[in-house]
């Protein structure tokens, strides 16, 4: 059990603590020749220039927003999942449901990106042919602004339902089957038996998924938000993360030390975020991580 243990504590230990070493150049003016003990210490400036940069409440409000939006859209739809095929009496059905829900995990996220660009395209995409069919379009969705969240959040919630609604029907099949036989007996539906023994049994496990996704908030999705940008949509698609990856890797200035701070206050947002919903779950008598 020892041995079982050691490879994964190996793991975080060295690919999550090592790493933290080099966070100390957001204090620092980085420089490469100098090395990371070498460069010469700024204390908060780098943290000062982000929150003073034009760029700071726009990159903050698309991040929240996005964030925000594809937690509460994902959040329900596996437990709904979960409970309709806890019901499903014909097995085989219940497989298939379960293989076309899971099915998109396993696309990556270029093929899939590929494919919403594919199908949204103005003048030979699946969408706008459609909506040709009924008088209307063609509409160019990448292009417009307003049209971007809604799409990265539905395609991620299209991409990942069917993953996370294992978890529930674990739960769900954990749960005593006597109960929903004393249910059954009494004339309980199976609306009543979901609200009754279903929703209390897998509420344990809902709480602790919400507190980690939102631990996780702020990281958006740097690959599928980046593979979607374009010029015209720009100004709704901006993230953190994106824009730690311009500034810090793009640029002709390749400056680490401010993407390291823009990256560093992302992850202490996160922490706060994490330490609230947690304590948040401990005053209602929920199930919490610690």
């Amino acid at each position: 059990m020892y041995a079982l243990f050691a490879l994964p504590l190996l793991y975080i230990i060295i690919f999550k603590y090592v790493p933290m070493y080099g966070a100390q150049i957001a204090f620092k003016e980085f420089n490469v020749t100098k090395g990371i003990g070498g460069s010469p210490w700024v204390g908060f400036a780098q943290f000062e220039r982000f929150f003073h940069s034009h760029e700071f409440w726009r990159l903050l409000r698309n991040t929240l927003v996005i964030s925000f939006y594809a937690l509460l859209a994902s959040f329900p739809f596996p437990i709904l999942l979960a409970l309709g095929l806890n019901y499903v009496k014909s097995r085989r059905f219940k497989n298939t449901v379960q293989m076309i829900t899971y099915a998109p995990y396993f696309i990556s996220l270029v093929v899939l990106v590929g494919l919403l660009l594919q199908f949204l395209d103005p003048r030979t995409g699946l969408i706008n042919t459609l909506l040709g069919w009924f008088g209307l379009g063609p509409f160019h969705f990448m292009a417009q602004a307003s049209w971007f969240k809604s799409i990265y959040v539905w395609s991620h919630v299209w991409q990942n339902t069917g993953f996370a609604c294992i978890i529930y029907l674990a739960a769900l099949s954990g749960i005593d089957p006597a109960l929903h036989e004393a249910a059954v007996m009494d004339g309980a539906t199976k609306v009543q038996r979901m609200r009754h023994i279903d929703i209390p049994g897998i509420l344990p496990i809902a709480v602790i998924l919400l507190i980690l996704n939102t631990g996780q908030m702020l990281e958006t999705g740097f690959e599928k938000i980046l593979l979607m940008q374009n010029a015209l949509n720009l100004r709704s698609s901006e993230v953190i993360d994106t824009y730690v990856y311009k500034v810090g890797l793009v640029s002709q200035a390749m400056n680490f030390s401010y993407a390291t701070a823009i990256g560093l206050f992302k992850a202490v947002i996160g922490f706060i975020l994490l330490i609230i919903v947690n304590q948040t779950a401990k005053q209602l008598k929920q199930e919490s991580l610690w």
